[in-house]
């Protein structure tokens, strides 16, 4: 066996998250080129367009950050050179009040009020990011220091697993994140309780809420899972918890009133339901 050398893995699983290695994982699977063709049609992309990309507007707004991340369907012990990777952009500083968070509390409590919302919004973006891509994609510092905000931040709050691909196997609990999301809100939790509860952002627990709804919808009409995934363009094993979770609420009138259109009948704008 032979000696295991942290450093230079922690940098190869690096490199596989960036463009270059989305770029020829897709030509290598999509074309069944070669690692060889591959590089050699990425060289010469380079040399075309990079010239007229460089000039082209940024994307990011100021405070946000773009980067590589793993897809949150590649399943647990798959090599990092054959999973998809998906481009995601997060909201590192959300201005003055990260401004003055920073100023008055430090590093550490800056690190730690934003690591849940970019969790949430890279599994919003159907990504998950590792402790390496929040320390050095990110915040730029060690990875032990990232697992040292991740432990102050399970103290403070004992609720499900914060979605790091290290603490998802098959991604289990990011479907089971999704699922809480859908049963608080029916059992009358404003957004902003779930939210502190289970660590999404807003915008995700809204289009958490809406795949629900449309799975629900299509599940009256009697479609079966595997129709509604293809149809929402979801994940089987998601629609199947979703479609579990309309079976168990499907007479309560909360869940009525959350399928109704008619206006005061959907979900509120704290996130419940009215």
């Amino acid at each position: 066996m032979g000696i295991r050398h942290p450093n230079l893995e922690e940098a190869r699983r690096l490199t596989e998250k960036t463009l270059d290695a989305q770029f020829l994982h897709e030509i290598q699977h999509g074309l069944n080129c070669s690692p060889f063709e591959g590089q050699a049609v990425l060289d010469v992309v380079k040399e075309v367009y990079f010239p007229f990309l460089d000039a082209m507007q940024q994307t990011a707004r100021p405070g946000q950050v773009t980067l590589v991340a793993l897809d949150a369907e590649e399943p647990a012990g798959k090599p990092l050179a054959a999973c998809s990777t998906r481009t995601i952009c997060l909201t590192v500083s959300r201005g003055p009040e990260d401004d003055t968070l920073l100023r008055q509390d430090g590093p550490a409590a800056f690190r730690q009020a934003r690591i849940p919302a970019l969790l949430g919004e890279a599994v919003l973006q159907g990504a998950l990011l590792t402790r390496e891509d929040l320390a050095h994609r990110i915040f730029y510092v060690n990875p032990r220091t990232i697992s040292r905000d991740l432990a102050v931040l399970r103290r403070q709050c004992p609720a499900p697993d914060l979605p790091l691909r290290g603490t998802v196997h098959d991604i289990g609990p990011v479907i089971t994140h999704r699922v809480q999301v859908i049963r608080q809100a029916l059992e009358g939790h404003t957004t902003s309780d779930i939210c502190r509860n289970l660590h999404h952002t807003a915008d995700a627990v809204a289009n958490y809420l809406a795949t629900f709804r449309r799975t629900a919808a299509l599940a009256v009409q009697g479609m079966a899972c595997e129709t509604i995934a293809f149809l929402l363009h979801r994940s089987p094993r998601l629609i199947a918890q979703y479609y579990a979770l309309w079976e168990q609420y499907r007479h309560d009138p909360r869940l009525t009133a959350f399928l109704d259109p008619t206006p005061g009948l959907v979900p509120d704008e704290k996130g419940g339901l009215s």
